[in-house]
């Protein structure tokens, strides 16, 4: 159980439905979206109640889509005192669009959230995490949208996102002023490890995670950030045809056990909102980091980690 004293984390849940994560892009066409049954709202209203229960405050990024299609959703995330942030508009990877389409689909998003929410919304997650050494100009659109932090990179080597070599701990981006809060990762044998949710949280012992989270709090004295999806505690959701075998254990292992898995997680760490864990850039004293994409690709080359 956690106590008083500890290091609070941050808690968020990205709110997307099944269909539309990258592991079934080429399986399913962004145009059939609306033929697969909806089930994010069901499956949010499962997390609140969690939370509810456990007396946890989170941050929701929120896709643009759910909110248009489940506004009374937006409204009861607000209304339990949890954040809302946002999580793009239709879940388009940052490698797939351009700059217009980015900034049209922020904007869009954080407006259709403040009208729905009655409160400003500062925090962005890129889609699958791709925010990377090609997509750095994402964060001059943030700024001049609005938004105040980002929550968008993850500094581990991935076959759909990451950035090794980028800093482990928040940092603001230099020339947009952004927060750039990274998910968490434990540096372990030279590297770093993720410990901050989704499949790994999933695949990995329980234990095994539990013992890096806690090296980042205890050793480290820093404050995680924790990530999962309605989805991840829907077992009973529909099997999408013509996915590879690899696609198929990413999405479906252990979503019979992710629920239990989370309300474990929550007895054993302390929780709170972004906005809560993280002060805004102008309230704490944050590095100011150069991203530069030749550099980053030069340290990813080298093996050097920030």
């Amino acid at each position: 159980m956690s106590s008083p004293g500890t290091v609070t984390n941050a808690m968020t849940v990205d709110v997307e439905d099944y269909f539309q994560v990258a592991a079934f892009e080429k399986s399913i066409r962004r145009e059939d979206w609306q033929r697969w049954p909806l089930r994010v709202e069901d499956n949010t209203r499962r997390v609140l109640e969690l939370f509810e229960r456990r007396r946890v405050k989170a941050t929701f990024f929120v896709l643009g889509w759910v909110a248009e299609r489940c506004p009374s959703l937006v409204r009861d995330i607000g209304a339990a005192g949890h954040e809302i942030a946002s999580h793009g508009f239709g879940h388009e990877r940052l490698t797939t669009i351009s700059p217009a389409e980015f900034r049209d689909g922020i904007i869009r998003t954080k407006h259709l959230l403040e009208d729905l929410g009655g409160v400003p919304v500062t925090g962005y997650r890129a889609p699958s995490y791709s925010i990377g050494p090609g997509t750095l100009w994402a964060y001059d659109q943030l700024q001049e949208a609005g938004y105040r932090y980002s929550s968008s990179i993850v500094p581990i080597r991935h076959d759909l996102y990451g950035m090794p070599s980028a800093p482990r701990f928040p940092f603001r981006v230099a020339r947009s002023g952004v927060l750039e809060v990274p998910v968490t990762t434990a540096r372990m044998w030279g590297r770093n490890w993720p410990c901050g949710g989704g499949g790994y949280f999933r695949l990995l012992p329980y234990e095994l995670f539990k013992r890096g989270l806690r090296r980042v709090n205890h050793q480290e004295r820093r404050p995680g950030v924790f990530y999962f999806h309605p989805w991840e505690v829907d077992p009973g959701q529909p099997r999408v045809p013509g996915v590879t075998r690899k696609n198929q254990v990413r999405h479906y292992l252990n979503l019979d056990r992710m629920a239990a898995r989370v309300e474990r997680l929550v007895q054993d760490f302390q929780f709170d909102r972004m906005d809560r864990v993280f002060p805004a850039p102008e309230h704490a004293d944050y590095p100011v980091v150069e991203l530069q994409a030749d550099d980053f690709r030069e340290r990813q080359r080298s093996g050097v980690h920030a």
